[in-house]
């Protein structure tokens, strides 16, 4: 049965980061310079792997959809954290708190399965190298991300339709700095426990079956590696895998942390730092890690600038 005192809401309260003025404007200016630092780094990997010729491999299709990907969270989550800063009212529409929601679940499971089907991808390179084109066709890499798109939209729509399709109570503060599920079941009259079921198998779902892909793939890569002969090929093999080995281990340590525990254990405090890391600072680490520790990449950022002197020139 619901309870009495339930209402309809047109919009929600969210905390913020922190509760203190003094940290708002300090905040504000970390905060968009790590956001601007994810922009420019996201949207120049999407850009390069598209235009330099010696990128086009699946490799850097999957990154470009990675980078797509952290650039999708970070905006519906960052934007309108920024906007919280420098205004009075911490507030988001119904709707928006539920769009929020919806794309914020499409673009994180999303990650989960690309980030599988990197590794998938890695595991060919190394341990089937003669196959590797056959095997990672255009047409196969297109299957590997549209059925992540598609299964995380699913899900996102089932989660967000079924608590906003609950009765909210009176009470409209969300203990966040966004729309998140966790936060949101804490305002509800109405039972939260098909809901609370369907979040929890999911997410162990999601987080099992994704991070046991890329351990089942990585240790066949080991082994391939260990077998090789060449110093210089089991280093070349293992630099191939460091960035994504890099990501992968960030990201599932704070997810895990995250979601993969009682709800009777959750601090929100805790999970606001959480999740800070998780939608802003990882997108802003990702394209520099694969930067950094990729050759391709600094080879191809090389010949943009060159090209782009000669046209100055």
């Amino acid at each position: 049965m619901n309870k009495p005192n339930q209402t309809v809401l047109t919009e929600f309260i969210l905390m913020g980061i922190t509760d203190w003025p003094e940290l708002q404007g300090p905040f504000f200016g970390l905060f968009l310079i790590i956001y601007a630092i994810s922009v420019v780094g996201n949207l120049g990997m999407i850009i390069l792997t598209m235009v330099d010729s010696r990128l086009q491999t699946p490799m850097y299709f999957f990154l470009r959809h990675l980078a797509f990907i952290d650039l999708g969270y970070s905006t519906a989550v960052g934007l309108k954290m920024l906007v919280n800063f420098i205004t009075n009212k911490n507030s988001i529409p119904y709707n928006w708190c539920a769009t929020q929601l919806a794309f914020f679940i499409l673009f994180i499971i999303s990650e989960l399965f690309i980030l599988s089907a990197m590794a998938y991808d890695r595991y060919v390179a190394i341990c089937h190298p003669l196959l590797y084109p056959v095997v990672m066709s255009q047409k196969v890499c297109w299957v590997l991300v549209a059925v992540p798109y598609v299964y995380s939209a699913f899900l996102s729509l089932i989660t967000t339709i079924k608590i906003f399709m609950s009765s909210f109570c009176d009470h409209n503060v969300i203990r966040h700095f966004y729309c998140d599920s966790l936060p949101l079941l804490t305002l509800l009259c109405s039972s939260t426990r098909d809901v609370e079921l369907i979040i929890m198998i999911f997410s162990a779902f999601n987080l099992g079956s994704s991070l046991l892909i890329v351990l089942v793939s990585y240790t066949l890569i080991l082994r391939a590696i260990l077998r090789m002969s060449s110093a210089e090929g089991r280093h070349k093999a293992f630099s191939t895998c460091g960035s994504h080995l890099t990501v992968v281990v960030v990201l599932y340590a704070t997810l895990f942390f995250m979601y993969v525990q009682p709800k009777s254990s959750h601090s929100f405090d805790t999970d606001k730092i959480a999740s800070a890391f998780y939608t802003l600072i990882i997108p802003m680490l990702n394209p520099m890690i694969y930067s950094l520790r990729n050759q391709d990449v600094k080879g191809a950022l090389c010949r943009r600038w060159k090209n782009l002197h000669k046209l100055h020139m």
